[in-house]
């Protein structure tokens, strides 16, 4: 039972009235989610007197405010920024790599974390005291912040840097499902051995990469994490900026654990559309219901699937909206249907698609026929498993 339920039914037994109690239930529910980054009282002092790097991106913000801006102002010696994928200022394109460059307003050097240099060298670190993470993610394994994280987690291990992750709500961390990374698939889109949907914060991450020893030759990054107040697992956050280009909306955020396995398919996701991650579809369709053609759009998409070609296709984005997120689960039943309709099988799925699922099960599940349920169902005893390990590095009340 959650603190919240515990605290009314006190309230209604010490005699409170309805009303009190209603009250009491609205106050709850209105407080204002506080991510890490705006408790500056928290950590400013961690940060005095010493040289610091900062992993940040177009999300790290508090209020309207960019974390370096706020931090430089502060007096903070910021000496270098980490980038992760789309960059500092979250303009490069999915799989695109961002140039090392200088911030134009600071005036502080930014290396990328992203192609072949993803995790900083002893070379970068020299003469930072302390690392300050700060990304807002999504919850999904293969979205590529949390490989970021545990490749900044090893670089500050292997160098003895403290890191300090300033926590941000989890939008799809009200539930767990899908199948579980096999290690023997590891990638940049798959990192550590966890489902697709995890159910953690970027903090709690950490804590578990620490936890279960997932750093090469054992290591242990020296981590703090602050924490985000007034969050629980149960809530459904709004992300106040999307956190990647083709991410636009809640729609696409809620569909993303189920339509990013598309992208190991022969099937567009609307890339290089209005409506990415909220249609599906390919040039021939037969029972699509739209057409939608992608295009090279800045900052988006560059040279997308089947650009410039019709796509038939259905649009989901009304679906996202206001169903998928009471499912609960990686939804798979157009990933099924489209293989099922699609003229050519065995080009449907790419070299991509096992990494993205975590192994090649999935991908056979699906050739051999086997329904919905039973994929589900093939998933159970897994997930009871990482349900437990999760349990140990929670930081906020679960969903459950």
């Amino acid at each position: 039972m959650n603190k919240v339920i515990i605290s009314i039914l006190i309230l209604l037994i010490a005699g409170n009235s309805y009303a009190q109690v209603s009250k009491e239930i609205k106050e709850t529910y209105n407080k204002k989610i506080m991510v890490g980054a705006e408790k500056t009282d928290r950590y400013l002092s961690l940060l005095k007197n010493k040289n610091i790097a900062v992993v940040a991106n177009h999300t790290s913000i508090i209020g309207k405010t960019h974390l370096v801006d706020s931090l430089v102002s502060l007096g903070v010696n910021v000496m270098l920024i980490f980038a992760p994928e789309h960059g500092f200022r979250g303009t490069a394109g999915t799989g695109e790599n961002s140039d090392n460059t200088v911030d134009k307003k600071t005036g502080i050097p930014i290396l990328s974390l992203y192609g072949k240099h993803q995790q900083p060298s002893a070379k970068d670190l020299m003469g930072i005291d302390m690392v300050v993470f700060d990304i807002q993610d999504v919850g999904v394994r293969f979205y590529t912040y949390m490989s970021t994280l545990h490749y900044v987690m090893e670089g500050c291990a292997e160098n003895k840097k403290a890191l300090l992750l300033l926590d941000r709500p989890n939008p799809n961390g009200f539930y767990v499902d899908g199948p579980m990374l096999d290690k023997k698939f590891t990638s940049f889109v798959g990192m550590d051995a966890v489902p697709i949907v995890h159910g953690c914060t970027l903090g709690e991450i950490a804590k578990m990469i620490n936890g279960e020893h997932w750093l090469s030759n054992n290591l242990q990054c020296n981590l703090t994490v602050i924490n985000c107040d007034n969050y629980h697992h149960a809530d459904l956050y709004e992300l106040p900026i999307k956190p990647s280009p083709n991410l636009t909306n809640m729609s696409a955020v809620y569909l993303y654990p189920s339509l990013g396995l598309f992208e190991g398919t022969e099937i567009s996701v609307g890339r290089g559309t209005d409506k990415p991650f909220q249609m599906i579809g390919y040039p021939g369709f037969k029972d699509g219901k739209i057409s939608f053609t992608p295009k090279t759009i800045p900052q988006m998409a560059t040279h997308p699937p089947y650009e410039n070609m019709e796509c038939r296709g259905i649009d989901i984005k009304l679906f996202g909206e206001n169903y998928i997120r009471n499912t609960k689960s990686v939804y798979l039943f157009w990933l099924k249907e489209f293989y099922d309709s699609y003229p050519n099988k065995k080009l449907f799925f790419n070299s991509m698609f096992d990494q993205l699922a975590g192994s090649s099960v999935l991908r056979n599940q699906i050739t051999n026929g086997m329904d919905e349920v039973a994929i589900h169902k093939s998933w159970e005893a897994d997930l009871k498993v990482y349900k437990a390990m999760r349990k140990k590095y929670l930081l906020y009340d679960d969903f459950e």
